[in-house]
């Protein structure tokens, strides 16, 4: 019978994962079928003429007719502009008790569109960074971001706040063209505004590099951001003949292209000065195996200086999509390339589906350095499926086709640990959901919860103590999905996903609550469920609110807020909090009303959407004042 599970995992000991291992004790979950994967390794290049000769064999393989087999089109025009124009004081006296931004790993704050320190809130949305005073309750002060003009509006901005600094992310995304019935591909560039928050808004500082944002990590004074760039390479979208015709024709461009057309270009300024330059040569390495199609570079900023600087960056030759980051590590991870990977045609195989994963050492201020690489069979479903802990990385992928009739499909957790170069497996244990895909992981300590879905969820206690005997000790049953696992004190978690009815059709947001303390036998004490309803936090766990003090769980329902209260045993629904729709006479004509984000500050919720900050009374959804974003 086809099942979604929710896997209780035990572990002391964690890390990056290679290949499948055993399990063993009473009642015993094996894999299927177990995968040997070659070890992952970056490797410097001697020199840009290597370097080139590489990145085009590489991207010869990966062109088709129409560009490169991912679909993308890619242009040579250059994406390198000016940026911004421009002393941090010291943060004074801590606000009142707040929330912060619900990461990962608490050590490593993530970029959001809001954060507070209690004193302040700091929004960035619609390309506008706003400071709102929660005390007196209005606008303080705002900045309309270099670059966020009409062409870059759909954009999206991100930021970072560390003390009296804001570092913000824009990920630009102009308007797409039509040029000969075809779209002209826009240039992507990234760009970063580092702003003084000491009195009025004040941008110190910009960076823009080719290509897209990642993700970033903040962890001390020091931001990385990865981004990720294509090569600039253009291929003519009129080229008539065969499709091995235009191949070549296409390869034949590669083989012209420059070394410059892969290294990531940027451009920092300070105030009136501006400088520009390239990532060199030296500064890249390569796996194994490579598409020639995407660069990854890692930029490190120092957030109580007074310019962004260089951002000192590393690039990998690499397709990685996942970021991971703990106080000490760095995570990149990504799926092996594979001939055709990017074609709809391609459906994968159980040997095509490799992840490799790179670990940087983030323990010290400034550049990361590379430390060791491996490789794990499946896919990951998102960061959340990677934790370090202990000296180890915890990996849980899905292998095999979950798209077919049969769904030959199964989840697996493996640890591995650093040796060397290299990250070895020490244990794993499969054969998790099989049929069906992971939608979730949450690792607490030397305990992590799985969960698989396709028709229903037994939830898997597994015990992972002795990293090389793993035990399966429970399993309970229960219809719909977590795609978010939360915990709660006193050995409890909290899942939100959607429920189902017995042949896996979603009905709509539901909230789990699971008594987890013992391992052998979880169990779901309460459930509440919206029909039809969607939650923004299944895909962005940012979106979730938890305020241990008084058990309040805040969650994005469709456009607005539900105000749930976790006790014990029990889930009950406070209210809802909704915001209006704000029309101005700007070029953004309308504001939406969507509610993105929710945090505490003392006894205030305060929630924010494009619209405006509204403040709401936590005990009963109603509201205490609202401020709009005009």
């Amino acid at each position: 019978m086809r099942a979604s599970r929710v896997v209780a995992v035990g572990s002391t000991l964690v890390a990056l994962t290679l290949l499948a291992g055993s399990t063993a004790g009473p009642n015993p979950v094996r894999p299927t079928g177990s995968v040997m994967v070659p070890v992952a390794a970056l490797t410097s290049f001697d020199s840009c003429a290597e370097a080139l000769t590489e990145l085009r064999a590489a991207a010869r393989d990966s062109v088709g007719p129409y560009g490169f087999e991912d679909g993308t089109l890619l242009s040579a025009r250059a994406a390198v502009a000016a940026g911004a124009e421009g002393g941090s004081q010291p943060l004074g006296d801590a606000g009142p008790d707040h929330s912060k931004t619900n990461n990962h790993e608490a050590d490593a704050d993530e970029p959001d569109v809001v954060k507070t320190d209690g004193r302040r809130i700091v929004t960035v949305t619609s390309g506008m960074l706003r400071v709102i005073d929660p005390a007196g309750r209005r606008i303080t002060g705002q900045l309309d971001l270099p670059g966020a003009e009409a062409d870059a509006y759909w954009g999206s901005y991100r930021l970072l706040l560390h003390g009296d600094r804001a570092l913000v992310l824009a990920d630009g995304s102009p308007f797409v063209t039509m040029d000969r019935a075809w779209p002209t591909p826009p240039v992507e560039s990234a760009r970063l505004f580092l702003v003084d928050l000491a009195g009025a808004p004040t941008v110190l500082g910009s960076y823009r590099i080719e290509g897209s944002l990642l993700d970033g990590r903040l962890t001390g004074d020091t931001a990385r951001v990865v981004v990720r760039t294509a090569p600039r390479i253009e291929f003519p979208l009129d080229a008539i003949g065969s499709d091995r015709a235009r191949t070549r024709q296409n390869r034949a461009i590669i083989d012209r292209a420059g070394i410059e057309s892969w290294l990531p270009e940027y451009e920092w300024t300070a105030g009136d000065e501006r400088h520009t330059g390239r990532v060199d040569c030296d500064r890249l390495s390569r796996p194994k195996r490579m598409t020639g199609t995407s660069l990854l570079t890692v930029l490190s900023f120092d957030l109580a200086a007074d310019q962004l600087g260089a951002g000192d960056p590393v690039s990998v030759a690499a397709d990685a999509t996942t970021v991971y980051g703990t106080a000490r590590s760095l995570y990149l991870a990504g799926q092996q390339p594979q001939p055709g990977m990017g074609l709809l045609r391609w459906r994968p195989t159980v040997r095509d589906q490799v992840t490799e994963i790179y670990q940087f050492d983030t323990s010290e201020p400034g550049r990361p350095h590379y430390l060791a690489a491996g490789t794990v069979p499946g896919w990951l479903i998102n960061q959340y499926a990677l934790s370090e802990w202990d000296g180890h990385l915890r990996v849980a992928t899905t292998v095999g086709d979950v798209w077919g009739e049969e769904r030959r499909s199964e989840s697996t957790v493996r640890v591995l640990r650093r040796d060397g170069g290299s990250l070895v497996p020490t244990g794993a244990v499969g054969g998790l959901g099989r049929g069906e895909r992971i939608y979730s992981v949450r690792y607490l300590g030397h305990v992590a919860y799985v969960v698989t879905f396709r028709q229903t969820d037994p939830l898997y206690s597994l015990d992972l103590t002795d990293p090389t005997k793993p035990l399966v000790t429970g399993e309970l049953k229960i219809t719909g999905y977590s795609a978010y696992l939360h915990p709660l004190p006193d050995g409890r978690l909290l899942g939100v996903g959607q429920e189902a009815d017995g042949q896996g059709r979603t009905e709509g947001v539901q909230v789990s609550l699971f008594d987890v303390r013992n391992p052998a036998r979880p169990t779901r004490l309460d459930q509440w469920h919206l029909p039809s309803g969607w939650s923004a936090a299944e895909h962005d766990p940012h979106a979730f609110l938890y305020w241990p003090a008084n058990g309040l769980v805040v969650l994005p329902v469709d456009t607005g807020l539900r105000l749930l209260r976790v006790s014990a045993d029990r889930i009950s629904e406070i209210g809802q909090v909704t915001h209006p729709t704000v029309t101005t006479h700007s070029d953004r004509a309308w504001r939406r009303p969507d509610v993105q984000r929710a945090l505490m500050i003392g006894d205030v919720l305060w929630t924010v959407s494009e619209a405006g900050l509204r403040a709401s009374d936590p005990a009963t959804a109603q509201g205490l004042g609202w401020i709009p974003t005009t």
